[in-house]
């Protein structure tokens, strides 16, 4: 399928915003949801709805296997060596917290190193800081290169014999710097550290082989790949899971309840407490069937010609400063001269133009930047040539009302 054919895939963008097409460019904040996945959700609800592992009723086992088959679809998905290795959870950031307190609180003490970035989001720099404060740990920083992108050379200075944990975005959601994970993980391996990963803005857009890049933990949201809000996984490997501690506690997630001691199911259900995200898992699994259609490979070629063509258009904008590298994943963060942000993003909005502005949850890296914040587009399958140009129009649009104003 070539973007356009996808496109039709996905009943939001068929309407106007303000009396002009709608052009999305917010992916990396949330994607929108193809009719697949909609028609899943919606299905489930009227024929399939009710809790599972705890019925022996029809309605209870069909939920059950179509929630277990989800996790079956992740775990092919990333490569995992197992199911037992897919937790559902809330979502990315419930994921790092959750790998901060059970095994963090384990195995860093005062002492320790606790190893990130200054491009971090916000989801992965606070559970970090967290538990360097309950820890008696130090957290320190890889320093960037001045295009936004790591230095191996600063890896390996940066983590030490004391370093217990790395945590590091695969992609950034301001730079669209890719980050060299496998490099870093032997490097984090070697000085004996787990190596965590933010996968947020990298599970949707690229392959991602969690064996190949020797990850102990790696944390996505299926919100940001065509699945349903409010379901992400955390992946981990079953060796580090097992000597891990539940932090939700009740039911679905215990084998034993006596008055004064428990014992908890195995894996992956020991950290999957109450009642799960049922319907979410399963919409998530629809996802991964509907990009698992289209194919990774084209995936990221529709994604790289978008990029491709909008920093090459975007960059012979007068006054326009795009931020990151120039290999980068799809999107491109950018800044007019003397318009704030805020303001280019309502007059886009005028114009049908849906884009993100502000620090994007990385205040860190917005000081690092020397700025208080920007405006983003993000781009996904379901965008086209077309769009760019409709972004680039409404930039000259911006540039020529402030003009005027001031």
């Amino acid at each position: 399928m070539i973007s356009k054919e996808i496109r039709k895939q996905f009943p939001i963008l068929d309407q106007e915003v303000n009396g002009k097409p709608l052009v999305y460019l917010d992916s990396a904040a949330t994607s929108q949801k193809p009719i697949s996945v909609i028609e899943t959700l919606d299905h489930y609800y009227k024929n399939d709805n009710s809790n599972v592992h705890r019925g022996v009723h029809t309605l209870g086992t069909r939920a059950t296997d179509s929630y277990e088959g989800a996790r079956e679809k992740v775990r092919r998905f990333i490569n995992a060596s197992s199911t037992e290795e897919v937790v559902f959870l809330r979502g990315t950031t419930t994921a790092i917290n959750t790998i901060a307190s059970s095994y963090g609180k384990v195995n860093v003490g005062e002492g320790d190193e606790i190893v990130i970035t200054p491009m971090e989001h916000h989801s992965n720099i606070i559970p970090w800081q967290q538990l360097a404060k309950q820890t008696g740990a130090t957290l320190k920083y890889i320093p960037l290169q001045e295009d936004g992108t790591i230095d191996l050379s600063d890896v390996e200075n940066t983590i030490t014999e004391h370093t217990k944990i790395v945590s590091i975005m695969h992609v950034s959601n301001v730079l669209g710097t890719i980050n060299p994970i496998k490099e870093i993980a032997k490097i984090a391996h070697k000085n004996g550290a787990v190596m965590v990963v933010d996968g947020a803005q990298a599970a949707p857009h690229m392959h991602v082989d969690v064996r190949d890049l020797d990850c102990d933990f790696y944390a996505f949201s299926a919100h940001k790949m065509c699945g349903p809000t409010g379901i992400g996984v955390m992946y981990g490997k079953k060796k580090l899971l097992e000597n891990m501690e539940p932090v939700e506690f009740g039911g679905e997630m215990i084998d034993f309840v006596g008055l004064y001691e428990s014992t908890w199911k195995d894996l992956p259900w020991k950290f999957e407490g109450g009642t799960p995200i049922i319907a979410g898992a399963i919409g998530m699994g629809a996802a991964i069937d509907f990009l698992e259609q289209i194919g990774r490979d084209e995936i990221e070629k529709i994604e790289h010609e978008l990029v491709e063509y909008a920093m090459e258009r975007m960059s012979a904008v007068e006054g326009l400063k795009i931020f990151g590298p120039k290999k980068r994943a799809g999107l491109v963060t950018f800044n007019i001269d003397d318009v704030h942000p805020h303001d280019v993003a309502t007059v886009l909005d005028a114009e049908g133009v849906a884009v993100r502005a502000g620090h994007h949850c990385a205040q860190p890296l917005m000081k690092w930047l020397n700025v208080t914040a920007t405006a983003r587009a993000s781009f996904y399958i379901y965008n086209t040539k077309e769009d760019v140009d409709a972004l680039v129009d409404g930039l000259k649009t911006t540039k020529e009302y402030f003009g005027h104003v001031f």
